[in-house]
Parts: structure tokens; C-alpha cells; sequence
């Protein structure tokens, strides 16, 4: 999906495209609408980066033991 941003309202907005981009990862990470990778992809930068940014604005990390029990699966296998 493509989603255009006139350079009108972006600059009228005071951010940058990929501020944009940030800051709908996170919106979307915060409802639990996708998973941390989903939304480092999103805002193109390394999931550690995107931690670091979560972490700067006091964002708990969504880490269950569901989430747990999959991540000891992938390394099991890897």
C-alpha cells in the first residue's frame, strides 16, 4: 500500500518523511496493531533503534510469554 503525503501538509505538519513514518510505527505498535518488527519496518530503522526510541518516550515493550515461547521456538531451530 501506498499512502502520499502532499509537500504541503508536510511541511505544514513540521516533520520530516520519516518522522511520519516514526510516529505512525509507533501509534500502531502502541495499540498492538502490528509487532515491534512490523513497526521498525515501518519506520526503516533497526528494531534496536526503534526500542531505544520506544524507551526515550516511556513506551512499555508488548513481551508476553507467548511472545517468549516463540522466540525460544526460532531459537531452537536456528
Amino acid at each position: 500500500m501506498t499512502i502520499e503525503i502532499s509537500d504541503q501538509l508536510l511541511e505544514k505538519s513540521g516533520l520530516t518523511r520519516e518522522e511520519i513514518l516514526l510516529e505512525l510505527a509507533i501509534i500502531l505498535f502502541q495499540r498492538e496493531s502490528i509487532t515491534l518488527g512490523q513497526a521498525s519496518k515501518i519506520a526503516g530503522i533497526h528494531q534496536f533503534e526503534f526500542q531505544k526510541e520506544l524507551a526515550k518516550r516511556k513506551i512499555p515493550i508488548h513481551y508476553d510469554v507467548e511472545d517468549f515461547e516463540k522466540d525460544l521456538e526460532t531459537i531452537k531451530q536456528i
